[in-house]
């Protein structure tokens, strides 16, 4: 048996930080918006004594191998059901350290992959749940629609939101923000205005309203993100924000835009789509 499966990024849309909890997580609201830059899952089956592997092509990815959370995902159904060794191959082309779920993604779509193929039964809800064990965003990635966030993002509310036939660009220049830095250095705030009903408005309103929460931090210790964000902005963009806690940034346009500008080609990885 061979089964392959796209596997989609997001981005937010607004991110407010509004409390921290007791166990030391941060509450937060935003909105996720799954976007088409993929990587690509494929599983085989192996003979039996062998050992569940996989292996990664395109962008690289730091860290143990072993530890990767596709095979994290396998593990995870496979205390509790049936399922022989695996072959994975993982093609990666969603930049790592961005803001975008990339290895959340992979982690959900493991489980889908899974859940379809060998026939477990698990409907979307025990999916999310299984998600849920693997990071706090994963469960979006079960049902890859539009949604509002709240709680550590995990608690969603599937919006009615299309953004079809606009164009994004992505820049993910060459700087990491670890997760944990990014929330060190945000003072929680309760938002005035929810993201659900920021987004539910004209996106020409969004640029006044619409904020991501770590910005501030993100800007002060890389003033390059800042300068792209003004660039978008001055290229025509509707909507312009760093999306997570970074540091990819994202414009959203009415046009297409050519990839003719040296922010564009210089030090960065440039994603031209259309949503």
């Amino acid at each position: 048996m061979h089964a392959t499966v796209k596997i989609p990024a997001k981005i937010n849309l607004g991110l407010n930080i509004v409390s921290k909890r007791p166990d030391g997580y941060h509450n937060l609201e935003t909105v996720f918006y799954p976007v088409p830059l993929y990587d690509e899952l494929s599983m085989e089956v192996l003979q039996d004594g062998n050992t569940t592997s996989l292996h990664i092509d395109g962008l690289e990815i730091a860290g143990d191998l072993s530890d990767n959370l596709v095979l994290r995902a396998y593990r995870l159904l496979a205390n509790d059901f049936e399922i022989p060794p695996l072959r994975f191959n993982l093609k990666k082309n969603i930049p790592t350290q961005a803001g975008m779920g990339g290895g959340s993604a992979d982690a959900a779509y493991t489980l889908l992959l899974l859940n379809k193929e060998f026939c477990l039964g698990l409907n979307e809800t025990a999916l999310a749940g299984y998600a849920k064990r693997l990071g706090a965003d994963c469960p979006f990635f079960v049902y890859s629609k539009p949604c509002f966030a709240t709680g550590i993002g995990e608690q969603l509310e599937v919006i009615d939101l299309d953004l079809k036939g606009l164009e994004i660009i992505i820049i993910k220049p060459d700087v990491a923000i670890s997760t944990k830095e990014a929330f060190s250095l945000v003072e929680p705030r309760m938002s005035q205005k929810k993201c659900r009903e920021i987004v539910s408005q004209p996106i020409e309103t969004w640029r006044d309203e619409l904020k991501n929460d770590f910005e501030v931090s993100a800007f002060s210790l890389y003033p390059q993100l800042a300068e792209i964000k003004k660039y978008l902005y001055e290229s025509g963009a509707l909507y312009a924000s760093m999306t997570g806690s970074g540091s990819a940034m994202f414009g959203i346009f009415r046009q297409p835009l050519e990839n003719n500008n040296s922010l564009f080609c210089q030090g960065n990885n440039n994603y031209f789509l259309t949503l």
